[in-house]
């Protein structure tokens, strides 16, 4: 086992046995660099103190199959999102689970990138002349997580199939489509929308307005 997942499956524990005090538990996080703070990025765990971070892209565990991030990028989001994020993961609280980010605000040049490796809009967003989504910080991909590790969801991270629609049946148990309602109904309750093709990524409502081109760095 990586030195990694077991980083974050100590983080994982950590943040699920300690959720009730995790206001008061969590160690201060270390303040974002000058650029992301004037394109109003903030740290996840600023707003979310028990968020659970496992950024896929800064490692090789992704579609690309190479670190996409640095290896000491951070989850940021645009502060907008801030208060939609707290509001979803207090609904899960109670039941001893934490929200796990697997994505947060992405640099234009990695989606790019990520284009470039899979050149089908269907499953990845054409890099335009703006930045939306995930480039603006306004989008987050997520899951949820308890002490046993992230609940079955019926796929993976960027399944590129037909199972990993936000509201697929076909193929996807009745347990794993019941837990993606419960993290869309968590979410919900922080205003925050579910984007249809991936049940694990969601949206502000203004997610998708075009706004200038930031390649902030991720760390």
């Amino acid at each position: 086992m990586g030195i990694r997942v077991l980083s974050v499956l100590a983080a994982l524990c950590a943040a699920v046995c300690a959720a009730p005090v995790a206001a008061l538990a969590a160690p201060p996080v270390p303040p974002v660099s000058d650029a992301a703070r004037a394109a109003g990025l903030v740290d996840v765990r600023t707003v979310v103190p028990d968020a659970v971070i496992d950024l896929r892209y800064a490692t090789p565990n992704n579609f690309v199959g190479v670190p996409l991030y640095p290896a000491d990028a951070r989850c940021l989001v645009h502060e907008s999102m801030g208060q939609g994020l707290a509001a979803a993961a207090a609904v899960l609280r109670p039941r001893g689970e934490v929200l796990m980010f697997w994505d947060c605000y992405r640099p234009h040049d990695v989606q790019v990138r990520m284009f470039d490796a899979v050149p089908d809009p269907n499953w990845v967003a054409r890099p335009g002349p703006y930045s939306r989504s995930h480039e603006a910080g306004r989008s987050v991909d997520v899951t949820i997580a308890n002490a046993g590790g992230p609940v079955d969801m019926g796929t993976d991270f960027d399944d590129f199939t037909s199972r990993a629609l936000a509201y697929a049946s076909d193929g996807v148990s009745p347990a794993a489509q019941a837990n993606r309602a419960r993290l869309r109904d968590a979410m919900n309750a922080g205003g925050l929308t579910v984007y249809k093709g991936e049940w694990w990524h969601f949206d502000t409502r203004d997610a998708y307005e075009k706004r200038p081109i930031l390649n902030v760095p991720v760390n």
